[in-house]
């Protein structure tokens, strides 16, 4: 295996946390207003978001990095495809939480899912570990499936 790249450690890492960051940043006021909606019951605080997401994002840095550093041919595939879902789940938090457009988001979050199983795919061939790190990201965005469209028959 590769000696560890401190540099592109750090950067893989802080991509995906900086862009939650700021995904994070525009709603930031978008958080009351989602109390506010009718919930349904397997529904997190809302605290449980941004601790559960910093915890993604790390993982997700840490298995780009892991393919980034193999030698796989599959590996610019699947960094290409990081890339892109990086953009959706972005995306996502402005459609829900600023737009409110609940069916829309609910649709995005199927959208995400495909990709991410794609990304674990190409990850996975190219470093058992890097998919291995994105099973809990895939797990909760399973469950985003379920809460959003929970939160639009709701709502």
């Amino acid at each position: 295996m590769n000696k560890l790249k401190i540099k592109e450690f750090i950067i893989a890492v802080l991509i995906p946390l900086a862009v939650g960051g700021i995904a994070g940043f525009l709603t930031r006021n978008s958080m009351e207003d989602y109390q506010k909606l009718n919930q349904p019951v397997i529904a997190p605080p809302g605290i449980v978001f941004p601790i559960v997401w910093t915890i993604l994002f790390i993982l997700m840095g840490i298995a780009s990095y892991f393919v980034y550093i193999s030698t796989c041919k599959y590996g610019k595939t699947g960094l290409k495809v990081y890339a892109i879902q990086l953009v959706i789940n972005f995306f996502f938090n402005i459609l829900f939480f600023t737009f409110q457009l609940f069916f829309i988001s609910f649709l995005w979050t199927v959208l995400l899912l495909f990709v991410n199983l794609v990304m674990f795919q190409l990850f996975y061939k190219c470093n058992k570990t890097a998919g291995y790190l994105l099973i809990p990201y895939i797990a909760w965005n399973s469950f985003a499936v379920l809460l959003s469209f929970l939160v639009y028959t709701l709502n």
